[in-house]
C-alpha cells in the first residue's frame, strides 16, 4: 500500500524519495570515484600494459581524503594539469582534506573541480545536491574551476541498482542535475562506468545534451560510452600511476579545458 506522503508527492507530480535504506556501517563514508566500479569491474591491470595515446589530451588526476595532503607542486612538475577533487558523500560526509587539496590544487596553477559521491537510497537527489554545493561544490567563471561532479557509481553498501529500477534511477539523477544547475548555473559532469549506467539508468533521458560525461574504463582504450552520451570530456583511465589517486586525461587540449572552466 502507498504511503500518504508518496500519494501526496504523485498527486503534486514530483517524484517521491527513495525510502529509508539500512543504517550505514559504523566507520563507513568515505569512498573515491572509482572505489566500486574496482571492485566489481577490475582495475585493468593486467590489460593496461601501456598508456592510451596522449596526443592532444590533457593529463589530471582525482584525489579523496585517501590521498591526504597532497603534493601539488610535485603532481604539476610531472604534467597534471587538473584535478577532481571529492567533496562530500551522501549527506553525512565531507572530505577531511578538501580544502587542501581544492585549493593547494588552485594555487599551484591546475584547474579544479569537486565532485559528490552519490548515494540515491539515503535521500533524494535534490537534498544530496544542495548538501554537494554547500560544502564545496559550487562553480565560479575564473576559468580555473571545472563544473561540479557527480559520481555514480556501484551501490558500497549491498544491491547494485540501490534497489531502484532506472526509472527511479534516472528521476534520482535529474533532480540532482538540475539543482546543481539552479544553484551554479552549470550542469554537474556525471562520472560513471558503461556497464553500471547502462543496467542502472539506461538511455531514456540523453543526458549528454547537458551533462559532461566522465567515463572510468581501466584500459588503454576506451571501449564504448553509456547510453545517452555520444562524447566524453574526462578518461578515468588508470587506477594508480604518475600522480597521487586516479589518472586521468581531459578529452581536448589545455585551451578547451580553459573554455569549459570559463563558461
Amino acid at each position: 500500500m502507498r504511503t500518504l506522503i508518496s500519494i501526496v508527492a504523485i498527486v503534486a507530480g514530483m517524484t517521491p524519495a527513495p525510502a529509508s535504506a539500512a543504517p550505514l556501517p559504523e566507520g563507513s563514508a568515505d569512498h573515491f570515484a572509482g572505489s566500486q566500479i574496482r571492485k566489481h569491474e577490475g582495475t585493468g591491470e593486467l590489460r593496461t600494459t601501456e598508456s592510451p595515446p596522449t596526443e592532444g589530451k590533457v593529463p589530471g588526476m582525482d584525489v579523496s581524503s585517501h590521498q591526504g595532503d597532497v603534493d601539488w607542486k610535485s603532481s604539476w612538475a610531472k604534467g597534471a594539469r587538473f584535478a577532481y577533487v571529492k567533496a562530500t558523500e551522501g549527506t553525512h560526509y565531507r572530505n577531511p582534506k578538501f580544502t587542501q587539496q581544492y585549493n593547494g590544487s588552485y594555487d599551484v596553477g591546475m584547474i579544479r573541480g569537486a565532485y559528490h559521491f552519490a548515494l540515491p537510497d539515503r535521500s533524494d537527489g535534490a537534498r544530496q545536491a544542495n548538501f554537494f554545493v554547500d560544502n564545496g561544490g559550487g562553480w565560479s567563471p575564473d576559468g580555473k574551476t571545472l563544473p561540479p561532479a557527480l559520481d555514480m557509481e556501484y551501490n558500497p553498501y549491498g544491491e547494485t541498482c540501490y534497489k531502484m529500477d532506472q526509472a527511479a534511477m534516472t528521476a534520482w539523477v535529474k533532480a540532482f542535475s538540475d539543482t546543481v544547475f539552479a544553484r551554479t548555473k552549470r550542469y554537474p559532469m556525471i562520472y560513471t562506468s558503461t556497464n553500471w549506467w547502462n543496467k542502472c539508468v539506461g538511455g531514456s533521458v540523453k543526458f549528454g545534451d547537458d551533462n559532461p560525461l566522465w567515463i572510468a574504463h581501466y584500459n588503454s582504450k576506451l571501449g564504448p560510452l553509456p547510453l545517452g552520451f555520444d562524447f566524453h570530456t574526462i578518461w578515468q583511465w588508470q587506477a594508480a600511476g604518475l600522480f597521487p589517486g586516479d589518472q586521468n586525461l581531459f578529452n581536448g587540449k589545455f585551451e578547451q579545458l580553459q573554455r569549459i572552466a570559463a563558461s
